[in-house]
């Protein structure tokens, strides 16, 4: 890289990057060469678990020559992302940061991935993650703890902690995590970033790595907008590889985001003028902000922000919720007990780690490598889910806990009637210290409070940074629309961040 492109080279959003480059104020080499720069300078974060810094120019490279071949580029045109170790990217590493599958390698690609690279992504490496995505702190995971890019003595959030501080430590301009139970949100809001979960079935999970999957889904991690408006159109829709995938059309989110912030179009989903107080009505859960496990700051500054919001002219109303406490037990027994059998399959027999122990027969083999190939919370997650399917206590809780999944279904139907917004704390504090709930694990699963409602119900839900605590840490609001309504969504976040939002990403 030049060294006046390298000083000069900065990314805001990817309309801006691909304008320099048409412009040739930079390449796409001069950006991987500036962002692999940066991993190795902040590689104490541990944010990356496979880095690929050779493949990762060559691309750039080829696209700066099809660039001067005057070859149409994609509408991801040299974009650096960072893609989650549970995400599979053929003839690449993908070991969901787990021994189990040490030393494999995908055969194929995951439907998200080919789309990325269809319009000219740069996929400059995979990202450190809780093992299977299971965590709300990123401190399991083989390649050891990711560390907050902030204050390094705090946890990320978890399971997507990786996928979160390479945007917020500019290791990469988007990057991509899942969210079961909040695994994009939560470590969004920790590390002072946005972060979305669409509607389950709104991108497709093909060359996902299951945990559960009937709530896992593909979310993203941007400093913008506009920028996640984008690759949300290019990665979703219909996949027949996925049969969970939906087939509803796939609005143009990028240019309805566009012309919306232009006063130029009124969409179906009752779409207002950016910055102007829209018609939407919007829900705030009463006890996510009486609850007792909500930090006192965060519950005085959402109570402000709600305040002030009704002044500005937006409709707002605090509704009860009294199906709150019972979330967390019911996400988990129902995660558990499908995470015991999607992970049935890593057995040592076709892939993945293999025991040593001499002479061992079927049982001892199998025992063996799972007993040395899974984490500490894996195992605890796989011996919950076993018992709560086991022969006599199926019906005590699996079955209690599908019929609190409906009645949330059917709750939040109803709220959706009546509101078009429901809004709630995104987490019940700022990033912890590490190890300061490792030993407490119901005080770390309550960290996924708020945040597993959307995987519930299979609403869609974004974090937004808006607020900056007193200890120093980032925080902000969660907003949750229906179902397929992440339109109404974007535009909405875009209204809040552009009206509130205080808090900076500092630079490193």
């Amino acid at each position: 890289m030049q060294l006046l492109h390298y000083l000069l080279f900065s990314f805001t959003s990817i309309h801006e990057y691909q304008e320099a480059l048409k412009e040739g104020s930079y390449s796409c080499r001069d950006a991987v060469i500036f962002y692999l720069e940066r991993i190795h300078r902040l590689s104490y974060l541990n944010a990356f678990a496979h880095l690929y810094e050779k493949e990762s120019l060559q691309t750039a490279d080829k696209l700066d020559a099809d660039h001067s071949a005057g070859i149409m580029p994609g509408r991801l045109h040299g974009v650096v992302i960072g893609i989650k170790d549970v995400i599979c990217y053929r003839d690449h590493p993908v070991t969901a940061g787990s021994h189990i599958l040490e030393g494999f390698h995908s055969l194929y690609s995951a439907t998200v991935v080919e789309h990325l690279i269809r319009e000219g992504a740069i996929i400059i490496g995979h990202l450190n993650c809780d093992e299977f995505a299971m965590g709300s702190s990123n401190e399991n995971s083989i390649y050891g703890r990711v560390k907050n890019a902030l204050d390094p003595e705090k946890v990320p959030g978890g399971s997507s902690g990786g996928s979160a501080v390479a945007v917020q430590a500019s290791l990469c301009m988007l990057s991509l995590g899942s969210d079961t139970g909040g695994s994009v949100r939560q470590p969004a809001d920790f590390c002072g970033v946005i972060g979305l979960k669409p509607t389950y079935g709104r991108i497709s999970r093909y060359g996902l790595i299951a945990y559960a999957s009937s709530f896992d889904q593909i979310g993203l991690f941007a400093r913008n907008i506009k920028d996640i408006s984008l690759v949300l159109e290019i990665i979703a829709g219909f996949d027949p590889k996925d049969s969970t995938s939906s087939r509803r059309p796939v609005p143009s989110y990028a240019e309805r985001l566009r012309l919306n912030a232009q006063g130029l179009t009124q969409n179906a989903e009752r779409s207002t003028v950016i910055g102007q107080p829209s018609s939407y009505k919007i829900a705030v859960l009463k006890e996510a902000l009486e609850h007792p496990s909500l930090d006192p700051e965060i519950r005085s500054k959402l109570r402000d922000f709600i305040g002030d919001l009704r002044l500005k002219g937006y409709q707002v109303k605090e509704i009860s919720f009294d199906l709150l406490d019972y979330i967390v037990p019911a996400y988990y027994i129902l995660t558990t007990a499908e995470a015991s059998s999607n992970l049935s399959r890593f057995d040592g027999v076709r892939y993945g780690h293999r025991t040593k122990v001499p002479d061992a027969g079927f049982p001892e083999f199998y025992q063996e490598t799972r007993s040395e190939g899974f984490g500490k919370e894996v195992k605890r997650r796989i011996l919950l889910g076993t018992f709560v399917l086991s022969s006599g206590y199926y019906e005590a809780y699996f079955s209690k806990a599908q019929k609190v999944r409906r009645i949330l279904t059917e709750r939040t139907r109803l709220i959706f009637n009546e509101f078009d917004i429901i809004l709630s704390p995104t987490a019940p504090s700022t990033a912890f210290k590490s190890g300061e709930k490792t030993s407490d694990p119901v005080a770390m699963y309550l960290a996924d409070l708020y945040t597993v409602y959307a995987n519930l119900v299979g609403i869609p839900g974004i974090s937004l940074p808006l607020f900056t605590h007193t200890n120093g840490m980032p925080f902000g609001i969660q907003a949750m629309t229906n179902q397929f309504r992440e339109l109404s969504l974007l535009q909405f976040s875009e209204e809040l961040l552009q009206q509130y939002k205080s808090y900076e990403i500092p630079t490193l």
